[in-house]
């Protein structure tokens, strides 16, 4: 069922592209969402078969990607309806088609298991996803495509030298050419440290400008403000997790290469660096959508920070890559449906959200609560478990600046949250026909359901999955 995952939404995209109804085309998408995420649990549900070292196979952490990317895909397929429907002045071929696509090559990502087989699904995401950006068709949208286009081709080329030089270290150290992950991990006790060292940054700056970990991170302001909110939701919580996904597997080979201790120096540091990059850009933030790009900087900090803190840590950024892909998802979703009420994205036209669309409003407002690491929803556990594995290991200054960035966060978000959800709506914005529908609210209701689910306990088959991620990066012990 591997290939099933990458080829059906493939399949979907070329059907999306073949169907000439602007008005029956988005139902494709739930179609073919549905499909994919029955693919994803059969590939899940069945063991990988043995057989040797392959170009396609899923490993521990590809598998928690691969779902939480189907899951979130799935509800936003279903919020695309609705959306769609109110765009009728927009063609939208191109935009369900390219979905679909940017779908099949996430899923590519997952089940790549060859160091340049990743690179290229990597590329491909953006190649998909782009256009996507331009979906309003203004001056603003087009530039916010070709800032993502040509930022991420800088790092994307910086990941691909990363790739060569780590190749190369291999070469130095007496072995074969190979860029299967199982080699690489085998062989990476006897790589060139001075190659791998430097293969690491570079591919860390690479797959990082991805993520939009600072100070990579100057395309998401323009192509998340500008992007309609269920593209906003699949970048923050689907795309970026899979160039995490890249960065664990970069991660895991130079563990192997005895040389932990190196990469956590420089995630721990990259990680603090995002967060307070963040926070100073949240301060005094009018435009809510470009704040939600600033919390994901902050929040592919958080994942890089954690990765750096040993087991404990490496268990926090997997569950915290999940709750942040989930509640990421409610916050851009009910973000979008403000803007299509109000026609406006800054605090000095959008005021009293929750008189005017009574759920998307508490909505966004709660997915502030939880996005800040506020109990009882998920992104708390999770960065309590960050938070206790710097100061398990003594490390009270990586614990302290990281509550000090969080506070400083909280302060700027709320501050603009507050000022789009209370008051009073200006006359204009109550006389534009958006309101909440249910397909419009569903979705982000569904997300926020799994965020506050997940802040009361931690479902056991995702417990066993992070854990088994634990142990694949060669930790001796789980420590959640």
């Amino acid at each position: 069922m591997g290939l099933a995952t990458i080829i059906i939404p493939l399949v979907g995209a070329a059907v999306a592209l073949l169907l000439r109804s602007d008005m029956r085309r988005p139902f494709v998408l739930p179609f073919f969402a549905l499909a994919h995420l029955v693919a994803t649990i059969v590939a899940l549900a069945r063991p990988e078969p043995g057989g040797g070292p392959r170009w396609l196979a899923l490993d521990a952490p590809g598998r928690i990607v691969l779902l939480l990317v189907s899951v979130l895909f799935a509800v936003c397929s279903v919020y695309a309806v609705a959306y769609l429907r109110l765009r009728k002045d927009r063609p939208n071929r191109i935009f369900c088609a390219c979905l679909l696509a940017f779908l099949g090559m996430m899923s590519f990502i997952t089940w790549a298991n060859h160091l340049g087989l990743m690179w290229v699904a990597i590329e491909t995401t953006t190649l998909s996803s782009a256009p996507l950006l331009y979906y309003n068709r203004s001056a603003r949208s087009l530039e916010a495509a070709w800032k993502y286009l040509l930022v991420g081709s800088v790092g994307i080329a910086l990941a691909l030298l990363g790739s060569l030089c780590l190749g190369y270290s291999s070469l130095a150290g007496g072995h074969e050419s190979s860029l299967l992950f199982e080699d690489l991990v085998r062989e990476a006790p006897g790589f060139s440290k001075l190659w791998l060292h430097a293969a690491f940054i570079l591919l860390l700056v690479g797959y990082g400008t991805k993520m939009g970990i600072a100070p990579m991170h100057t395309w998401k302001p323009d192509a998340y403000g500008e992007a309609p909110g269920l593209v906003g939701a699949l970048l923050a919580g689907g795309m970026t997790s899979c160039a995490f996904l890249a960065i664990v597997r970069i991660f895991h080979v130079v563990v192997a290469a005895g040389e932990a201790a190196f990469a956590s120096r420089i995630l721990v540091f990259m990680g603090l660096f995002s967060m307070a990059v963040a926070g100073a850009f949240l301060v005094r933030q009018r435009d809510f959508k470009r704040m939600l790009a600033y919390s994901s900087v902050e929040h592919m900090g958080i994942l890089v920070l954690a990765l750096g803190l040993g087991p404990a840590g490496a268990f926090g950024a997997l569950l915290h890559m999940v709750n942040n892909g989930l509640v990421k998802g409610v916050m851009f979703l009910s973000a979008g449906n403000i803007h299509r009420a109000f026609e406006s994205k800054s605090t000095d036209e959008v005021s009293g959200a929750m008189r005017r669309l009574p759920v998307s409003g508490a909505l966004f407002l709660a997915g502030f609560i939880a996005v800040t690491g506020s109990p009882p929803f998920a992104p708390f556990v999770s960065e309590f478990t960050i938070l206790n594995a710097a100061l398990g290991q003594g490390r009270y200054v990586v614990g302290g600046l990281m509550l000090v960035f969080l506070l400083v966060v909280f302060i700027g978000m709320g501050a603009t949250v507050l000022a789009v959800v209370q008051g009073k709506p200006s006359g204009r914005a109550r006389r534009t026909p958006f309101h909440d529908r249910p397909l419009t609210i569903l979705p982000p209701l569904v997300l926020m359901a799994c965020v506050t689910v997940f802040g009361l306990f931690v479902p056991p088959p995702l417990r066993a999955m992070i854990e088994d991620v634990v142990r694949f990066l060669g930790y001796p012990e789980v420590q959640p």
